[in-house]
């Protein structure tokens, strides 16, 4: 069955989901929306076959068009994509979902109500990286998981209506959240504007779970070099994933330290260090954003759950919000 797709928004993002769009089967993308018309032009010289609103309202009233996808500014997320669903369109939405929880359970409880697919382009769960640790994780291979650490940091770019945490943690909480599949119990942060009041441009942020698993993250519009580093430590083997590597992405190191404990007793331990192999698995590299789009069509096609959902959306919407609420409170511990 062949899906007639609107997307809104002709912008960085934009072009590239029209440009996956055209080129996967079992859809046409039929429409644009943009505000700017100069977009809109630069599109249509392209793609002389697409129909262009310069009022997304336009598009999601269109009979022809049975899925939207959003990839406008995030204040606009929540209405657009209300606005799709009670238009009986099914909707892909960039990240986050919402700027509140308040307003992504909303969007879940609407999607439910109305058969509706709700999905999420949280990116990065569909590169052959984060694909390949999860692999590597639900084999066992590393043992216990007993803490996460993520840096995401570079100059710029500033964003005006959210601050760090809005803009580049959706990434790191999406990856952690598909890789150790846990919820977190709490939250904690600190962040600091110094550009603009009220838009933290550096913030560190630390999670807890119910056992002594422990997550922590750095972001920053402030660095002077780009950082995408993650690291994964389990009692067995330790994962060391680095985005900005151009092929070997994800390293697993066969190390570890265990507690031997001496005849005279508990408080004479001695340490034992295994210092083993690296190896670099073997990654998919293909581009993630094509297999997002396949993700949405075929849920819709399948009439299933996609990997991304809007309940996967609104747990990381969740985090989000109590982190802010964290760095209000001059990093004050917030339940979830």
């Amino acid at each position: 069955m062949e899906l007639n797709i609107g997307i809104i928004g002709c912008g960085y993002w934009g072009k590239n989901l029209i440009r996956n769009f055209m080129e996967i089967q079992n859809c046409r993308l039929a429409a644009v929306a943009d505000t700017d018309k100069k977009a809109l032009q630069y599109i249509k010289l392209r793609h002389p076959s697409l129909i262009a609103y310069t009022d997304y309202k336009d598009l999601i009233a269109s009979n022809i068009i049975s899925a939207v996808v959003i990839a406008a500014p995030a204040q606009e997320h929540y209405r657009m994509a209300k606005e799709a669903m009670l238009a009986g369109k099914h909707v892909l939405v960039e990240k986050p979902l919402a700027t509140s929880a308040r307003e992504a359970q909303k969007l879940v409880l609407l999607a439910r109500k109305k058969n509706k697919i709700l999905m999420v382009d949280h990116t990065f769960l569909f590169t052959g990286a984060v694909r390949k640790m999860k692999e590597i994780i639900e084999a066992k291979e590393l043992g216990r998981i007993l803490y996460y650490d993520g840096v995401r940091i570079n100059l710029g770019l500033f964003q005006k209506d959210v601050n760090v945490l809005w803009d580049l943690a959706p990434h790191d909480l999406s990856i952690m959240s598909f890789l150790l599949d846990k919820k977190p119990v709490q939250v904690s942060a600190i962040g600091v504007a110094h550009l603009k009041k009220g838009i933290e441009n550096i913030a560190y942020m630390t999670l807890g779970f119910k056992d002594d698993l422990i997550a922590h993250f750095h972001f920053n519009w402030l660095a002077p070099a780009k950082v995408r580093l993650t690291l994964i430590g389990g009692s067995e083997k330790m994962i060391v994933y680095d985005d900005t590597e151009p092929s070997e992405k994800v390293k697993v190191y066969e190390r570890r330290v265990k507690v031997m404990h001496s005849p005279e007793g508990e408080y004479k331990p001695n340490y034992d260090y295994r210092i083993g192999d690296m190896w670099a698995p073997k990654i998919d590299l293909a581009e993630a954003l094509r297999y997002v789009c396949e993700e949405f069509i075929s849920s819709i096609n399948e009439c299933r759950r996609p990997l991304s959902d809007g309940e996967f959306g609104l747990r990381i919407v969740k985090i989000l919000e109590a982190a802010k609420k964290s760095i209000i409170n001059n990093g004050k511990i917030v339940k979830l």
